[in-house]
């Protein structure tokens, strides 16, 4: 089963809103999720984008894998940066 940390949309008509949210990459984009990590509001002007980090660093080492869109988005809330700094520099090779 592979897992995929993506967009479920929301809202009314022209007024969209977005879940971020764990899913089987199976499933449809608004159907059945695993748990939710983030809402993104892109109405508002500056848009509004809340992630739970703990959450998201978990799944991402579980394998899930995030759309280009919420890969963005976590990039920007510094998950990725904090997932390298509880981990350490693995690779590291002084020379």
């Amino acid at each position: 089963m592979s897992l995929r940390i993506r967009l479920q949309r929301k809202g009314k008509k022209n007024k969209p809103f977005y879940s971020i949210v764990i899913a089987n990459s199976n499933s449809p984009r608004d159907g059945k999720f695993i748990e939710k990590i983030g809402i993104y509001n892109p109405i508002p002007n500056p848009y509004i984008i809340e992630v739970n980090v703990n959450k998201a660093i978990y799944w991402l080492e579980k394998g899930a894998q995030p759309t280009n869109t919420v890969k963005s988005f976590l990039y920007k809330k510094g998950v990725f940066d904090k997932k390298h700094l509880l981990h350490g520099v693995n690779n590291l090779r002084l020379r």
